[in-house]
């Protein structure tokens, strides 16, 4: 039996469509139901639930086969996993944001990847403070660029802290932008795109290869 971790809120209902598509389906009603562990009426796989930033782990350490996560998640988490595929769902971006009319945080020269363009330029960079729930991620980002940080850990209302003086920056998944721009906020690099990956323990997909297989394939016929 496959044990597949899925995350609690927004990726919940189009996980449980994936598996459904890919015939693994439950008799209780997950979403609405406060239990944790559910069987596939096939018996071929357990549904647990976990947060979003605790799947990686779950996976990580073999407590489960198989997590469905953003990869914003995984990123942060810098969980050693197998990432076989692309899901295309829960697509978002992760951004740099601040108030409107501030300038990026680009250095002159700079040759951007997957963040955006380069912004104007910038010589002698002041220490910039940013809060996000993506500590690591944020590091990573202005490291590579050379440029000062001061990391603002905070775990809701992100938007609000350049408004109230307490950060310059944030660093947030952004979907629409609508919350940005209600926040007189607006996008200033993006760091990263992220949707829905599948993550599989290394571990376990030798030892379960040919069951972890079988849901790949199936996932894949269903995502073509």
């Amino acid at each position: 039996m496959l044990v597949i971790a899925l995350c609690k809120g927004r990726f919940l209902e189009p996980s449980l469509h994936l598996l459904a598509r890919a015939d693994i389906r439950f008799s209780e009603d997950i979403a609405s139901s406060r239990k944790l562990i559910f069987n596939s009426e096939n018996g071929s796989c357990r549904v647990v639930l976990v947060k979003p930033a605790d799947v990686p782990t779950y996976v990580e350490y073999g407590a489960a086969d198989i997590g469905i996560a953003g990869r914003d998640v995984i990123m942060e988490s810098r969980a050693d996993l197998l990432q076989p595929l692309d899901l295309n769902f829960g697509h978002c971006r992760i951004a740099v944001a601040g108030p409107k009319g501030k300038l990026g945080d680009a250095p002159p020269n700079s040759e951007v990847q997957e963040f955006g363009g380069a912004s104007p330029n910038f010589h002698d960079h002041p220490t910039i403070r940013v809060a996000t729930k993506y500590p690591r991620i944020t590091l990573d980002y202005y490291n590579a660029r050379g440029i000062p940080v001061e990391i603002i850990p905070l775990s809701g209302s992100i938007e609000l802290a350049p408004l109230i003086g307490l950060a310059d920056r944030i660093v947030d998944l952004v979907e629409t932008g609508r919350t940005l721009k209600d926040n007189g906020l607006e996008i200033l690099e993006i760091i990263a795109e992220s949707s829905a990956r599948l993550l599989i323990n290394r571990a376990g997909y030798q030892t379960k290869r040919d069951e972890v297989l079988r849901l790949i394939q199936a996932f894949e016929k269903v995502i073509r």
